[in-house]
């Protein structure tokens, strides 16, 4: 609030501490709370006599009055208007354009004589109009449950910079796209294809686009409700059960060494006890589906993030997981086969899960936390695409 910045220097350091933080609270000046403190201040601060009294009394009405007005009814510049505006926009033609790149019809020719490299050049000019729109806007947008995506989309397109320069798409200093179309022309359309691929869920394509859809592309309901109000990422919702407490449990049980402690059989012989680790492992694949059905479609880019590192953990380890009966399928959901589970190596499962299943554990912590807080990593965007996650138990990430 550029006013409170403005004349905070009149409170002196130590009232503006208490005083800021009680005027952050709503509630404190809907009851009055905050502006008898001020009244309160301006009555005894300074000299004593009766004409210098009245004049700082008569002064500090007028400052108080404006610091309520700006507080209860903050005002949004018309360049941030515009940016919010143009951020809503571009969101719905960058869902447009991705979802062009990901239909097959784009990659074949048609019978009046337009030939698949053709559509396929026109599609890449447009998702890249699209995308440099959509990343300048968020730059000067308040919209931070929108930015918060375009963040990560960020991300995510420098991560696919290699494969993107293979088909004439440079990545800028200031994140946007620039297009050698001479480039395109002469590269495979395939590569085109398998980057934007909806089958692979992994795929660039299929990312921008679920960051697209998540930060409201498509959307017809307007985010600006009110001249005077900008949207944030609250997530205001009660604590919900997504899985992620659920994974947590199970993927430190499965890295413990408890859970694999022998025990005897019939004839008295030291064995593994099976079944209790089956039935932990069923608890962790269900958990872990459960998690990611519930917590994709989340605002909170904590959340997004932590997503991400577990999916692209599951990935690498996919051999080692399939060695056990666990398959993951395109959407990135787990299926666990229990008679191939039962014939595994459990040492070689104990092995496996005490680094894997901790780091699962880990990142669903944290997802869970994020979706039962108000934290929000939008608010340290920055241009070149990077934002922090707000420290949990001594973690912090840059993303």
């Amino acid at each position: 609030m550029n006013f409170w910045n403005s004349t905070s220097s009149m409170f002196g350091s130590n009232n503006s501490t208490n005083l800021y933080s009680l005027f952050s609270e709503r509630a404190s000046i809907k009851n009055g709370t905050y502006k008898r403190l001020l009244n309160s201040y301006f009555d005894t601060v300074g000299g004593s006599s009766d004409k210098t009294s009245s004049t700082r009394r008569s002064r500090g009405s007028d400052i108080i009055d404006k610091l309520l007005k700006e507080k209860m009814y903050p005002t949004v510049s018309k360049e941030t208007k515009e940016a919010n505006s143009n951020l809503t926009s571009g969101l719905n033609s960058l869902q447009s354009s991705v979802s062009a790149l990901q239909k097959d019809s784009t990659y074949e020719d048609t019978e009046n004589g337009t030939t698949a490299a053709d559509k396929v050049v026109s599609a890449v000019k447009s998702y890249v109009t699209s995308y440099n729109d959509v990343v300048t806007a968020s730059k000067s947008s308040t919209l931070s449950n929108k930015t918060a995506y375009v963040a990560n989309m960020m991300s995510t397109t420098s991560k696919f910079s290699k494969e993107l320069s293979e088909i004439g798409v440079s990545l800028k200093q200031d994140g946007t796209l620039q297009l050698d179309e001479t480039k395109l022309k002469a590269a495979d359309i395939s590569k085109v294809q398998k980057l934007f691929s909806s089958d692979n869920i992994q795929s660039y394509g299929s990312t921008i686009a679920s960051r697209v859809k998540f930060a409201g592309g498509g959307s017809s309901t307007s985010t600006n409700k009110t001249d005077n109000k900008t949207d944030t990422d609250t997530d205001t919702k009660k604590p919900v059960s997504t899985g992620a407490a659920g994974l947590k449990t199970d993927g430190e049980a499965l890295a413990s060494s408890d859970l694999f402690a022998k025990i005897k059989d019939k004839d008295g012989n030291e064995t593994y006890n099976v079944d209790k680790i089956l039935s932990t492992a069923k608890s962790f694949v269900s958990n872990y589906n459960k998690m990611f059905d519930n917590a994709e479609s989340s605002s909170n880019s904590g959340v997004i993030s932590n997503l991400a590192y577990i999916r692209e953990r599951t990935k690498n380890n996919s051999k080692a997981l399939e060695e056990f009966g666990i398959s993951v399928d395109k959407k990135g959901r787990m299926k666990l086969d229990e008679d191939t589970f039962k014939k595994a190596d459990m040492s070689k499962v104990q092995d496996f899960f005490k680094d894997y299943g901790s780091y699962v554990a880990s990142n669903a912590s944290r997802v869970d936390y994020y979706m039962n807080t108000n934290a929000n990593a939008a608010n340290g965007y920055t241009s070149r695409a990077s934002y922090n996650i707000p420290s949990i138990s001594g973690f912090s990430e840059t993303i």
